[in-house]
């Protein structure tokens, strides 16, 4: 049921079988191929296995050499940083009747990482140990097949290789977690399968985090009822975070709260308690996950790069630069000066791994926002710039979520709204908690003049993920929703609550503030929330006429659709009323 569970038995079964074949003649061997992959399966009523999952492992198993794990791409980026073992990479491999090719890893049971095999006669058997420990990542079922064949049916001139006695250690990986099951404060036992539920699917809402490794609800729910230690757990599964809470189900509302635990020192990292209504239990759990899952994918970067600061490694690799990149952007808003030392950080991992996917989407959106935030100075070559990184991002990883929404974001500026739809909805199959997807439908329905739509997604977006980065950006999305539909008075209060968050970065929420005061012949507010944008240090567009450029840089079609044409020109006239020149 989890990746480290069937990488812990192919190894033992290898193990086994040197420990069989040891002072047994070399044409009386028999050896194990082994193909290990991570997907879905279909299980027949007898029990039997069928899908692509079965068929890619099974190709797997054809192309390995005897005594080894040959490994997919899928499965091998679970266990990747866990093994100290010697795994080769294979590039990727064309497998009979799949359609893609499939990237390969093999894996020789007993050599280290860093060894240098040599020819000697025989293998070492290795102490029967083992050495992962008991970790899940990943919701999906997995495929072990194994092929016995006798050793002179490969031939005599195989080499094999001096093994360590040792058992390789394991590390916890960078974004490990468990989420222990949450406490049903209720007072009703009858509950329990209701709380039960949310902890499922909050595990695997946070296993869709990229690159974070999840303890299997099986395991974590050996712990459903006993005295938490974070440490002891912590070192127990071999992960790096634990989050608890709890759920107290009441007539009309739930309450939930959640703690995020550093499993090292038993630090609480981050805590938040919230309340939902309780009239759909379907809706109210997805509500929740998504909550709680979001915030796990802010924090958890936030809790590594908080780490590397108290314990910097003395060469940090890509992914180490990566995370800390992510972190300082999504605390310094995308743009400024802040997160342009995050984005530095990006440009060294990309010096050290040019395919670090992190920090190629990452840079793809710094120049993305420079140019639908009017700051670049050549909007062209930026936005080309930034379709080249997230697509070499899309082709190293195409179920990349969040590069699926910058690309989304791209083909907006680039004027291709349904093609922009489409990357945003990919973008929430693959990662329904990813909120910024959702800002992206808000967006792209807004410039299709699409209101009461753009509103519904921005609405969402604010409430599944009230602490979001991004925030400012969803109240001034909310902000010209509002100015579409005439509701001049939350279109003011939305633009107001995004200038308070970040002034600086929402050169149209101010604008929406100014042209809906003089629409409500608050003239006097209108002008002076103007000079107040005009004074700003960073101010883009000044005029009518830079507004009109703006628009079309950021995406913007007028021709789709008349509302929006109207709404700009409304715009437009409520700006020069208040006093913005035109040229």
């Amino acid at each position: 049921r989890s990746v480290v569970d069937a990488a812990r038995c192919a190894i033992e079964v290898q193990t086994g079988m040197i420990e069989r074949n040891a002072g047994v003649a070399p044409e009386r061997r028999i050896e194990f191929r082994i193909g290990a992959h991570l997907g879905d399966v279909i299980e027949e009523a007898d029990g039997d296995l069928m899908g692509d999952g079965v068929n890619i492992a099974a190709r797997l198993e054809g192309i390995g050499a005897p005594g080894a794990i040959s490994m997919s791409e899928d499965f091998y980026r679970q266990l990747k940083g866990r093994l100290d073992a010697a795994v080769s990479d294979l590039g990727p491999k064309e497998l009979k009747n799949i359609a893609d090719p499939i990237r390969v890893y093999s894996l020789l049971v007993g050599v280290p990482a860093q060894a240098t095999p040599t020819t000697a006669v025989e293998r070492t058997p290795p102490k029967r140990r083992s050495w992962l420990a008991p970790l899940a990542a990943g919701i999906a079922a997995l495929l072990i097949l194994i092929a016995g064949t006798a050793w002179h049916f490969f031939g005599a001139n195989r080499t094999a290789s001096v093994v360590s006695n040792a058992p390789p250690p394991l590390a916890a990986q960078r974004l490990s977690i468990v989420v222990l099951p949450f406490a049903n404060l209720s007072g009703d036992p009858a509950q329990d399968y209701l709380v039960d539920a949310l902890t499922d699917e909050l595990t695997t809402g946070i296993a869709r985090i990229r690159d974070s490794f999840v303890i299997a609800r099986n395991t974590a729910f050996t712990f459903k009822g006993k005295p938490v230690d974070a440490k002891t757990i912590g070192k127990d599964l071999g992960v790096r975070y634990v989050l608890e809470g709890s759920v107290q189900l009441g007539k009309d509302q739930v309450r939930v709260n959640a703690q995020l635990i550093d499993a090292d020192s038993g630090a609480h990292l981050w805590a938040e308690q919230f309340d939902t209504l309780r009239a759909d239990l379907l809706q109210t759990q997805d509500e929740i996950v998504t909550h709680l899952a979001r915030a796990m994918e802010i924090q958890l970067p936030e809790a590594e790069a908080a780490r590397l600061k108290r314990t910097p490694a003395g060469n940090p690799d890509a992914e180490d630069l990566a995370l800390q990149c992510q972190a300082v952007i999504q605390r310094g808003g995308y743009l400024g000066e802040e997160s342009d030392a995050g984005y530095r950080l990006c440009e060294r991992a990309l010096s050290i791994d040019p395919n670090n996917i992190r920090a190629l989407t990452w840079l793809s959106a710094k120049s993305l926002y420079s140019v639908t935030r009017g700051l670049s100075a050549a909007p062209e070559g930026d936005l080309r710039r930034a379709d080249e990184l997230v697509s070499k991002a899309l082709a190293l990883d195409p179920n990349y979520a969040r590069a699926h929404s910058l690309k989304g974001g791209i083909l907006r500026a680039q004027g291709s709204l349904d093609a922009a739809i489409a990357e945003h909805e990919r973008a929430l199959a693959l990662d329904p908690t990813l909120v910024v997807a959702d800002e992206g439908l808000g967006q792209d329905y807004l410039f299709l003049g699409q209101f009461e739509k753009s509103l519904e997604f921005n609405d969402k977006a604010i409430r599944l993920s009230p602490h979001e980065p991004t925030l400012f950006l969803l109240y001034n999305n909310q902000a010209a929703d509002y100015f579409g539909l005439k509701q001049y008075d939350q279109a003011i209060e939305s633009a107001r609550r995004a200038i308070a968050i970040n002034p600086n970065n929402v050169p149209s929420a101010h604008a929406t503030l100014v042209a809906a005061l003089a629409l409500t012949g608050h003239e006097t507010e209108a002008r002076e929330a103007l000079q107040r944008y005009l004074a700003l240090p960073v101010t883009d567009p000044r005029t009518i006429a830079a507004w009109k450029a703006y628009r079309k840089a950021g995406g913007v079609n007028e021709r789709k659709d008349p509302r929006l044409l109207e709404m700009f020109d409304r715009g437009y006239e409520a700006l020069r009323k208040a006093g913005m020149p035109e040229e």
